[in-house]
C-alpha cells in the first residue's frame, strides 16, 4: 500500500472511531487531525471537506465491513434462518467492534445525518438496502427449500428484522445488554414461527 493510500485509510479509520463515539456533527476536522497526526494539507489532499470524508467513510470503510459481517454470511448460508439469528446474535454480543453504550455506527449515522443532505441519505440508504436484499435472498432461499412457510413475505420480514435491530441498539444505549438478551429471545421465537409446523 502506498503512503498516500495508507494516510487515507488512517484518516477514515480514526474518523470512524471519533464519529462513532461523538457523532458526526460533534467531531471536527481539527480533532481528526490531532488523532491521526496528519497535516491539514494531507487531509485536504484526500478530501475536499468533512462531508466528503464522511461519504468516503460510509462507502469505503463501513459498506465493505457490513458486506463481510452482515451480508456475505446470509447469501452463503446453508441454513438461512439459523444464519439470520446467528448474525444478529454475533452483532449484539460483539464487544470488540461495537460498544453497547454507543449503539450501532450505521444506525447512529442514519439518525444523525441522513436528514442533512440527499447525498448522505443515498449513501446510508445503500447500506440498509444491501442488508435488506441479503436478508430477502436468505429468506427466499429458505422458502425454496421449504424451510419456512411458503406464504412468508420476505420483504416484510427483512424490514421487521432491520427495524428491530435499530431499535434494540438504541435501547441498549440506556438499558445495557439485558435488552439485547430479551430481543434475541423474541427474535428466535419469531423466526421459529416462520418455519412449517413440522420443523418447530
Amino acid at each position: 500500500m502506498s503512503k498516500a493510500a495508507n494516510t487515507r485509510m488512517t484518516i477514515l479509520q480514526k474518523s470512524f472511531d471519533l464519529i462513532y463515539r461523538q457523532g458526526y456533527q460533534a467531531t471536527s476536522i481539527d480533532e481528526i487531525l490531532a488523532t491521526t497526526q496528519v497535516t491539514k494539507g494531507a487531509f485536504y489532499y484526500h478530501f475536499k471537506s468533512k462531508e466528503e470524508m464522511a461519504l468516503a467513510l460510509i462507502r469505503e470503510h463501513m459498506r465493505p465491513e457490513m458486506h463481510t459481517i452482515m451480508i456475505r454470511p446470509l447469501i452463503e448460508a446453508e441454513h438461512p434462518m439459523d444464519e439470520i439469528y446467528l448474525m444478529m446474535t454475533n452483532l449484539l454480543q460483539d464487544t470488540t467492534f461495537f460498544d453497547v453504550k454507543y449503539g450501532c455506527p450505521a444506525i447512529n449515522l442514519i439518525e444523525e445525518i441522513a436528514p442533512l443532505s440527499e447525498t448522505f441519505n443515498k449513501a446510508l440508504s445503500l447500506l440498509m438496502s444491501d442488508w435488506k436484499a441479503a436478508i430477502v435472498t436468505s429468506i427466499d432461499k429458505a422458502k425454496s427449500r421449504q424451510l419456512i412457510k411458503p406464504e412468508t413475505n420476505a420483504e416484510q420480514v427483512a424490514v421487521f428484522i432491520i427495524s428491530g435491530y435499530g431499535g434494540i441498539r438504541n435501547l441498549g444505549k440506556i438499558g445495557g445488554r439485558s435488552y439485547y438478551n430479551s430481543y434475541l429471545d423474541q427474535l428466535k421465537a419469531y423466526l421459529d414461527s416462520l418455519k412449517p409446523a413440522i420443523q418447530n
